[in-house]
């Protein structure tokens, strides 16, 4: 029984392996077809956002450098260029009308100035501190006025060019009664009235 068994099992093989490597080893059988890749289904993922693209964001104003300010300065030949750079008042000791060597360094600076704009005409006032007459601080007002008048003349500044007046005390460019006012209203004050820059 186990030698029939057996040959019906070698048999069934022998078949088998007779049918099996009946096609040739390049050849596919028909009912084996090549599979293809299944294609995966595209999941629900948000896009990715694209690469940001520079933009130019101008600069804060606190952030913006800021060129140093233009120093202007004054206009040449113009009232405030005669008092920023030659200077436009001299001062004087208490009841005198002698030029300090202070007050002539100034008016050598006008002299100059004045020379510069030769259309410039000028107006010395005379100015004294309250102490005094009304009348007393007019004549000295004058002598004042007048010291100026001769030393730029002596510089040479056509004398037709400035004329002189008296304030006395009644402009006073301090009106407190200490000394240190005081000084401040003793003096000689060159006023440009015509032919300047401005």
């Amino acid at each position: 029984m186990n030698y029939k068994y057996l040959s019906l099992v070698a048999l069934s093989s022998a078949t088998l392996l007779t049918t099996g490597c009946a096609t040739k080893p390049d050849e596919v059988p028909a009912q084996i077809t090549q599979m293809e890749k299944p294609v995966e289904a595209p999941r629900n993922i948000a896009p990715s956002p694209p690469p940001p693209v520079a933009q130019y964001t101008p600069p804060m104003p606190q952030q913006m450098e800021m060129a140093p300010p233009i120093e202007m300065g004054p206009i040449p030949g113009s009232i405030e260029d005669f008092s920023v750079n030659a200077g436009d008042r001299v001062f004087f000791g208490y009841n005198e009308a002698t030029l300090s060597a202070q007050a002539m360094t100034v008016l050598r600076a006008q002299s100059q100035w004045l020379q510069s704009y030769p259309a410039t005409i000028v107006v010395i006032g005379g100015h004294a501190d309250e102490r005094g007459t009304r009348e007393y601080n007019l004549a000295l007002g004058a002598r004042r006025a007048e010291a100026v008048k001769d030393f730029l003349v002596s510089q040479g500044i056509d004398p037709n060019r400035v004329t002189t007046v008296s304030y006395g005390k009644e402009r006073p460019i301090d009106g407190r009664s200490t000394e240190e006012a005081h000084s401040l209203n003793r003096n000689g004050h060159t006023a440009i009235i015509s032919g300047t820059n401005s």
